[in-house]
């Protein structure tokens, strides 16, 4: 069995699920023919946030449509697959032993962090999902002693998919013009954190917070990068990242996409 990848997408808005002339969405829909097909899906997406970590149990998730404001269609939208019970203790026994204390829920569905991207890469939902929370309090290295504590998974047939925003200020989004140019503190961030993972500076991109120009300004909360330092922590320690697309939604979301071998 060949081993998968472990890997980040920014799933941006929740309409990327209708965009077809977005450029995440093309990316999107050709994800799955970059690796083998997986056997199951472990998600780690920014919108489901617990003080602990924490793993669906649930046989059938529900769909859920975490979002306002949207129109009929997307909330219309639901991702059938099955879930994953058993990859969800797999995954917790795997954290035991690296000392991190897992908690299940019964009955967690999939959020929009995971169903947008899911339903364009595996459009026939016959794939099994199950889907692991993220801890604002907690800092990035955490979050890649998780990945790293789940590498083991990648040799089993299950695709690690962290599911964040590279770059994620909704705040910002009201001033923008539709046709504007990606601002300034965009760019920076995003270049700096981009060539920190392709270059394999782990250590730095771990300390993005002091380091990256602009950080808070793009991460006013953190939950959105924190499923991308999971894959990284998932991937094979000394080999950088390799960059999977890179494009922008509606001005300041870079849609960046990464794979950790």
């Amino acid at each position: 069995m060949s081993s998968l990848p472990a890997i980040f997408i920014s799933h941006g808005s929740p309409m990327l699920a209708l965009e077809q002339d977005a450029p995440a969405h093309h990316f999107l829909c050709r994800l799955a023919e970059l690796f083998p097909r997986p056997q199951a899906i472990l998600a780690i997406s920014a919108h489901w946030e617990t003080p602990e970590p924490a793993l669906s149990l649930a046989e059938q998730p529900a769909t859920i449509h975490d979002f306002r404001g949207f129109p009929p269609a997307l909330f219309a939208m639901r991702y059938p697959a099955p879930g994953a019970p058993a990859l969800a203790r797999r995954a917790g026994e795997l954290l035991a032993q690296a000392g991190i204390r897992a908690f299940g829920s019964a009955d967690r569905g999939l959020d929009h962090g995971a169903w947008t991207p899911l339903t364009l890469a595996f459009p026939d939902a016959d794939i099994p999902v199950t889907q692991l929370s993220v801890q604002p309090d907690r800092d990035a290295g955490w979050h890649a002693r998780i990945g790293a504590a789940l590498r083991p998974l990648r040799d089993e047939g299950v695709l690690i998919l962290g599911s964040g925003s590279f770059t994620h200020n909704l705040m910002e989004m009201r001033y923008q013009a539709p046709d504007a140019p990606v601002p300034d503190w965009v760019n920076q961030f995003a270049d700096w954190m981009r060539g920190a993972l392709l270059e394999g500076r782990q250590d730095a991109a771990l300390d993005w917070l002091r380091q990256a120009p602009e950080a808070r300004r793009n991460h006013p909360t953190t939950e959105h990068l924190l499923p991308l330092f999971v894959a990284m922590g998932a991937g094979t320690p000394g080999i950088p990242a390799r960059l999977l697309h890179s494009s922008t939604d509606r001005v300041i979301l870079a849609m960046d996409a990464f794979a950790f071998d």
